[in-house]
């Protein structure tokens, strides 16, 4: 009698993030590319006023909130990454980076990550990577983050994505992709959670992710007030027709338009019928064609 032997070989999920903040701004976040299933839900963290924090390789899915509370209570980004991993005896297989409140950055990679392995940290953001084709990747993800300063938090991790892709990104290809930005009231009815997006299987994630950005600045982004429409007598009549071609017709140009706005999700770029966002503009004009 024969007897065969059989074994599950775990091989870490390939992985490449940032971790970053904007001072000025006031934005903390991250963006991170994985060949893992919903490697976001796991991988990603962020809290506004704190911190942000990326645990990938055989990641330590503690290390997340762990991390944040560390921070939240004044611990420097390099302390924390130094007492996360001291308490870890699996830390050679684990990857890590760390950005605080003050900008302060820290990335670790453990000796077991399989190649290519690596990180850098800058002013202000920490980048890292395993399985990867090459150190290209972190170095890209570094140098977009630098050229696009100025730009929200949000559009410079998406942009230090896809060039890390484009440098050769993981080894094992692409799966799953999510980007994080919190920032004090900048969210959805004044949340503090400004960006929160990700793909979890999808053969291209991160232009996945691009796409739904494009969404949520649409439904939840903000128009500069200056850029703001005045509705006069005769936008006020092109608002009422368009709008009672959708069965909005009460009479108050106010009411049908918080009310039309409210239904496609744009109730957030709507404050008056004295003026109005010329991206809600546009839509009407679309919908009510």
């Amino acid at each position: 009698m024969s007897t065969a032997r059989y074994w599950r070989v775990f091989v870490p999920p390939s992985t490449f993030s940032i971790v970053a903040c904007d001072l000025d701004r006031r934005e903390w976040g991250v963006a991170v590319q994985s060949k893992f299933l919903a490697v976001g839900g796991l991988a990603a963290w962020a809290e506004a006023e704190v911190g942000a924090v990326a645990t990938q390789a055989w990641m330590n899915v503690g290390w997340g909130a762990e991390g944040l509370n560390l921070l939240r209570n004044g611990v420097p980004a390099a302390e924390a990454v130094g007492r996360l991993t001291a308490a870890d005896p699996e830390r050679a297989q684990r990857q890590l980076g760390v950005v605080d409140s003050r900008g302060r950055s820290a990335s670790y990679t453990g000796a077991g990550c399989l190649d290519w392995a690596g990180g850098r940290t800058g002013d202000g953001y920490a980048t890292q990577g395993n399985i990867l084709a090459s150190g290209d990747t972190v170095d890209a993800l570094a140098a977009a983050f630098e050229a696009t300063r100025g730009a929200p938090l949000a559009e410079r991790l998406l942009e230090a994505l896809e060039r890390g892709q484009e440098a050769g990104g993981d080894r094992r290809g692409q799966q799953a992709a999510s980007l994080v930005v919190a920032c004090r009231g900048a969210g959805y009815g004044g949340s503090n959670v400004a960006v929160d997006l990700r793909v979890d299987d999808h053969p291209e994630p991160i232009a996945e992710l691009r796409r739904l950005y494009a969404l949520h600045r649409l439904y939840f982004g903000t128009t500069p007030a200056e850029e703001w429409v005045p509705v006069t007598a005769e936008l006020e009549q092109e608002l009422s027709v368009r709008l009672a071609r959708l069965g909005y017709a009460s009479g108050d140009l106010e009411s049908d338009l918080s009310a039309w706005a409210g239904f496609v999700n744009l109730e957030e770029r709507v404050d008056s019928a004295a003026r109005v966002d010329p991206v809600v503009l546009a839509e009407l004009r679309k919908e009510g064609s």
